[in-house]
């Protein structure tokens, strides 16, 4: 089964960071949020990847042209040009690699690649968000579901703590940790089947609008409710939270 990741947005809300790379190539620890995320559906034994890019994609394409290079020890020869690899650390994926064009929408980067997926079930997700999802339940609700695609839905949790206050100013309650409003939103990952493609319509199409709204109309749209934990990483904020994880090695979705 495929994996199709929509790696071509600006990223322009994480600031400089996004300045000379793709916000899917934005670093947590030393490995960018897209190898985070191909290394969650890896351990699911799934490896086949077609990443859509658009803004910046070519240094997506140097990162994994370059992969063994930079992630083994050498020993280089000067004068004849030899490389000998000292270690093997590598991944067995195949991956493709697909310009789909600087200002697509995101149904315009999957209808493009059609033929791809060759009439297939495939999977899809951003190449911004992170989760401890487990992927063969998400697959299995799908199955069972007998819907054309399902999402994982998401209660992300509130911005900030929250304070109980009475008419006279005096604080009932305080709570520090953050807490959502108890709705469910949509946090990517989804299964979806072939006939979906025929909702998305042209290049400047958005997937979340209007395809995916007819797809609830049409009852076509399934749930799959994640309770665990998820984060895209949007902000600076975001930023830093994952990589605080990451080096405290409290990272949930570090699964492998």
């Amino acid at each position: 089964m495929k994996v199709l990741i929509l790696a071509g947005g600006y990223g322009t809300r994480l600031g400089e960071k996004t300045d000379a790379i793709p916000k899917p190539m934005v670093p947590i620890g030393s490995q960018p949020i897209l190898w985070h995320i191909m290394k969650i559906y890896s351990t699911y034994n799934i490896k086949d990847f077609i990443i859509l890019t658009g803004y910046k994609g070519y240094k997506i394409k140097d990162f994994f042209i370059n992969y063994s290079v930079h992630q083994n020890n050498l020993k280089i020869d000067l004068k004849s040009k030899q490389i000998e690899y000292l270690s093997n650390n590598s991944e067995d994926w195949n991956i493709s690699v697909i310009d789909t064009g600087l200002d697509t929408m995101t149904g315009g980067r999957i209808k493009q690649v059609s033929d791809m997926i060759a009439n297939e079930r495939f999977l899809l997700t951003y190449g911004d968000g992170l989760s401890d999802l487990n992927i063969n339940e998400l697959i299995k609700c799908h199955e069972d579901s007998k819907k054309s695609i399902t999402l994982t839905a998401i209660q992300p949790p509130g911005r900030y703590g929250s304070l109980e206050i009475d008419s006279k100013n005096k604080i009932l309650s305080f709570s520090e940790k953050l807490k959502g409003d108890g709705g469910w939103m949509n946090g990517g990952f989804f299964v979806c089947e072939p006939e979906i493609l025929e909702y998305i319509k042209s290049n400047d199409m958005p997937f979340e609008d209007k395809p995916l709204s007819s797809m609830a109309k049409d009852g076509v749209l399934n749930a799959f409710r994640h309770e665990g934990f998820w984060q895209n990483m949007d902000t600076m904020r975001d930023y830093n939270f994952l990589n605080t994880l990451w080096d405290n090695g409290e990272a949930p979705w570090k699964i492998w």
